[in-house]
């Protein structure tokens, strides 16, 4: 029999499941978290923050060695990867901590180990820790996602993520496979420190999600980066004498061509992790695209829910943690839905890239008449006075009968806080009238957004 009762068991401390099981807690509700590893899952020790630190770093060195247009000369700048790396690990614990603390204020315990889904039976869901039972009416699936391995000769050869936060040398040149925003954050960091960036990329154009005239402004803001678009890996092979350093073999436009490297990092995306936790003995409905779940985050077997990474609908932690709100609500006598429709996102590039919303191709697809407007931030003060020679715009669509906005780009620098404001618009379903008639403040990079707005024609 299961040792103990709770309200609730969380299976993984991530973005979904430490914030609902705070949420939970502070509801008053007796919650158990499991987590195989550390708290906060792979946004905090091998994703999100992670990589925000090091590119703050990367971007320090940059404005170090190209602040003389400001009247700040700065000799001998280098970049030391030791003291980056110590100050990103002192990050991670200090979050680590900040969790761990937040559910000791709300009564959530914590047991770490491997969990498995061992039965349901009379409303109780019943799971296994490392062969030790715990029992609930209500189980919460959280357990995130791996990256994605492509099934190519030398894949091996590569390393993920994970292996790149954790590097000791700085490699003097890297491919990247993979272009999408996990890829371009890293192709980013390296060819701000030095390191001779190769980026490969099987679609025709860089980060899906992006709009072309943007795409093409990120590309051009990264001039020291070769892409490679359109190009698909064959195989990842040793090169030289000693067989350390790699040769990405790639067919292009019908041609094979190959680059040599010191390093290649393979990022082509993330799949959910559904396997070994017991889905099957359990009737859930998943598949290899995640486990199945509605607006309130119910899968098909009552008492079961699934947020986050597990279950493919939205893949960011942002989302993940508004789905495990989501689920506790549900669960708890005030049922809340899912909105997808204005979630923000954000490349943080240098510069950073944002979005929210539908874009314009998008909206077309999904049968829309709708109306665009752009504008360079060459026409915004704040932008101006702190870029030399930085590029960045906004675009915005907006539904052409209603007036109503429908999503927004943009790329340059703060674009990863000013798109939060975006998104509530969408949300709201603020018209080009009503936003013409907010109030930003100057100079603000963040006036791009109402002057594109303003730029709409009628």
């Amino acid at each position: 029999m299961p040792d103990a009762r709770y309200d609730l068991i969380i299976i993984g401390g991530g973005p979904a499941g430490h914030v609902a099981a705070e949420r939970a807690g502070a509801l008053g509700k007796k919650v158990l978290v499991v987590e195989k590893s550390h708290l906060g899952g792979v946004c905090l020790n091998q994703g999100c923050i992670p990589t925000k630190t090091l590119l703050y770093s990367a971007k320090l060195f940059s404005q170090a060695r190209h602040s003389e247009t400001y009247g700040v000369i700065v000799e001998g700048a280098r970049y030391d990867l030791a003291k980056a790396m110590a100050w990103k690990a002192k990050v991670v614990e200090t979050i680590r901590k900040g969790i761990a603390y937040q559910f000791r204020t709300h009564g959530v315990e914590l047991v770490t180990g491997s969990a498995r889904i061992a039965s349901r039976a009379a409303g109780l869901v019943t799971v296994e820790v490392d062969g030790k039972p715990y029992a609930a009416p209500n189980l919460l699936i959280a357990t995130g996602s791996a990256p994605v391995v492509l099934p190519i000769p030398g894949a091996e050869r590569a390393m993920g993520s994970t292996e790149a936060l954790e590097i000791q040398k700085l490699p003097k040149s890297i491919v990247v496979i993979g272009g999408g925003y996990i890829g371009m954050e890293f192709a980013s960091y390296f060819t701000q420190v030095g390191t001779k960036v190769s980026v490969v990329e099987m679609l025709p154009e860089i980060v899906p999600l992006l709009d072309p005239a943007i795409a093409k402004v990120l590309r051009g803001s990264l001039p020291d980066v070769d892409f490679h678009l359109g190009a698909k890996v064959l195989a990842i092979e040793p090169d030289g004498a000693d067989r350390a350093a790699h040769r990405v073999r790639f067919l292009q436009e019908g041609k094979e061509q190959s680059i040599q490297a010191e390093a290649v990092l393979m990022s082509v995306g993330r799949r959910p992790i559904v396997e070994s936790i017991g889905l099957e003995g359990a009737g859930v409905d998943f598949d290899r695209k995640g486990i199945r779940v509605d607006e309130r985050m119910r899968t098909n077997v009552p008492g079961i829910w699934a947020a986050g990474d597990v279950n493919g609908r939205s893949m960011l932690a942002h989302s993940a943690s508004r789905m495990g709100e989501v689920a506790v609500a549900d669960m708890f006598g005030s049922p809340q839905r899912m909105r997808y429709d204005a979630i923000p996102w954000v490349v943080y590039t240098n510069p950073e890239v944002s979005g929210a919303g539908l874009s314009e191709e998008q909206a077309r697809a999904a049968g829309r008449s709708v109306k665009t407007a752009s504008l360079d931030h060459r026409a915004n003060g704040r932008f101006v006075a702190e870029n030399e020679k930085g590029r960045g715009m906004c675009k915005i669509v907006v539904d052409a009968a209603s007036g109503a906005l429908l999503g927004a780009q943009m790329i340059g620098p703060f674009s990863s806080e000013i798109i939060a404001g975006a998104a509530a618009m969408i949300e709201a379903e603020l018209r080009v009238k009503d936003i013409r008639e907010i109030v930003f403040p100057h100079p603000t990079v963040s006036e791009a957004l109402r002057d594109t707005v303003w730029a709409l024609k009628e």
